[in-house]
């Protein structure tokens, strides 16, 4: 059985789409909070609190974390082949911010849903 390679990586469109999905997602969510600022005369831990207590807004917000993580991904793998030669180096510095993306979205996974 013959397997083709180019299916068994990620592609120049599956980065195109992701990258766009996930600004996208990241758009929304900038313009939700922002537009929760705007509209709340008194910001307080209470309001904050109330705020996502909501389950709606938890699950965006992890939405958010999880498109931070995949655009964050893509984009330090396009940065990383272009501007670092040695592929040593590169292959330490995308495990080592990979891994920071992933304690992001740990950590944002923890206060949203830990407490």
């Amino acid at each position: 059985m013959v397997l083709n390679q180019a299916s068994l990586k990620r592609d120049g469109v599956q980065d195109y789409v992701s990258l766009r999905a996930t600004a996208i997602v990241l758009a929304l969510y900038s313009v939700f909070i922002l537009g929760f600022f705007l509209i709340t005369p008194e910001v307080t831990f209470e309001v904050w609190q109330a705020l996502f207590a909501n389950t709606l807004v938890k699950v965006f917000t992890l939405l958010a974390l999880v498109s931070i993580a995949v655009h964050t991904r893509i984009g330090l793998w396009q940065v990383l082949t272009d501007y670092i030669k040695s592929a040593a180096l590169r292959a330490v510095l995308q495990f080592f911010l990979y891994a920071l993306a992933f304690a992001y979205v740990a950590v944002g996974l923890f206060v949203l849903w830990g407490a």
